[in-house]
């Protein structure tokens, strides 16, 4: 069955990069291994659908050709056997072949599996974490550090698995070739592949003497601080990238960090778009005759003119109190305006309505 990337992150083919990596951040946190509720094939699935759909030149091959695109662009098409059934093959004994991974098999005999192929670099785990900050601060933005438990690089080798001031030697099991030769059984005969070497991990050789630290290994599960930079005017949900804040892997490239950032409410303010949106509560005099409000903004208190006369719901904009949009702009303060009405009116009161109440107040 052909994969469709859109159904996997739930959106239409039309969606734009932004929906498209609002979709992928939204089903990332679901499924990612380290939730409790985590999926880690549903999180792969996800993964790679979003590494094609949010890439404009994968995206545009992948609606024309579908997502065996990318075996097209290495060579695969000489094969053409993806979608065929072989389960029904036996040899002429009644024994059935091995057929493995036949897009591995082919490509490693049409595209020069004698060495000369691709190898695919190893690759950490991305992790994700959560961190709150204060209304004001998504605002804003600001610093914060957090202390996360993961596999990272030995900092006694530095990620190289040696003993420091060991040199490096031929790997005996591949003989330096990072590579290991190996046979497959198939329809078509057998067919010889290569694989990574398993004990220097393809890079073709191993230290003299091993780091004590990891005992080789080249990484160990650490507590790192990592240091994160909230941007100004991030959202409540949003997620932050941290490229190679992730997990480290041996002889290989480190995953990324993943951060969501919850923003706490705010007891006074809410946010629209750019606009920072509040209530003031007014008295009827207020409103009937204007006044001066001071108000506390997010920048410090400012001082307020009611004009004479306002309505129910009215409102106010102060400009430039809002969320920075650019250094040298921000959007506005809005101010809704919700009058009063005395519950219980005293004697000079009523005799004062009374009066404007004649004068068709």
């Amino acid at each position: 069955m052909s994969k469709d990337y859109y159904e996997t992150l739930g959106v239409n083919k039309g969606a734009s990069k932004d929906e498209i990596k609002k979709a992928f951040y939204k089903l990332a946190h679901k499924y990612h291994p380290d939730k409790k509720e985590g999926n880690e094939t549903k999180f792969k699935q996800v993964n790679e659908a979003y590494q094609v759909l949010s890439d404009d030149g994968k995206r545009s091959k992948y609606d024309q050709f579908g997502a065996g695109f990318e075996n097209m662009q290495q060579g695969r098409q000489h094969g053409g056997f993806e979608g065929f059934d072989f389960s029904g093959f036996q040899n002429g004994n009644g024994a059935e072949f091995d057929f493995g991974n036949l897009n591995d098999i082919f490509s490693d005999f049409f595209g020069g599996g004698m060495g000369g192929g691709r190898r695919e670099q190893r690759r950490g785990r991305d992790i994700s974490t959560e961190v709150q900050v204060s209304f004001s601060d998504s605002i804003f933005g600001t610093d914060r550090k957090i202390l996360i438990t993961k596999t990272s690089n030995c900092l006694t080798c530095k990620g190289s698995g040696a003993k420091t001031g060991s040199e490096m030697v031929t790997c005996k099991t591949c003989n330096g070739q990072g590579q290991i030769r190996e046979s497959k059984r198939t329809i078509f005969g057998n067919i010889a592949s290569n694989k990574i070497c398993e004990v220097c991990l393809g890079a073709g050789e191993v230290p003299k003497e091993i780091c004590e630290t990891c005992k080789g290994k080249s990484v160990l599960r650490l507590e790192e601080e990592v240091s994160i930079v909230i941007p100004v005017g991030i959202r409540d949900g949003e997620m932050i990238r941290m490229t190679g804040y992730g997990e480290a892997v041996s002889k290989g490239t480190t995953g990324d960090l993943y951060i969501k950032i919850n923003v706490a409410p705010h007891a006074v303010f809410k946010r629209d778009g750019h606009d920072l949106v509040m209530n003031l509560n007014l008295k009827l005099s207020d409103a009937l005759l204007g006044t001066e409000y001071p108000i506390q903004t997010l920048d410090g208190e400012i001082k307020v003119m009611i004009p004479e006369g306002v309505t129910i719901n009215e409102i106010l904009r102060v400009r430039g109190k809002g969320v920075p949009v650019s250094k040298s702009k921000r959007g506005d303060l809005l101010i809704k305006l919700n009058i009063k009405l005395p519950s219980k009116i005293s004697r000079s009161s009523r005799a004062l309505i009374e009066e404007l109440k004649k004068e068709g107040i």
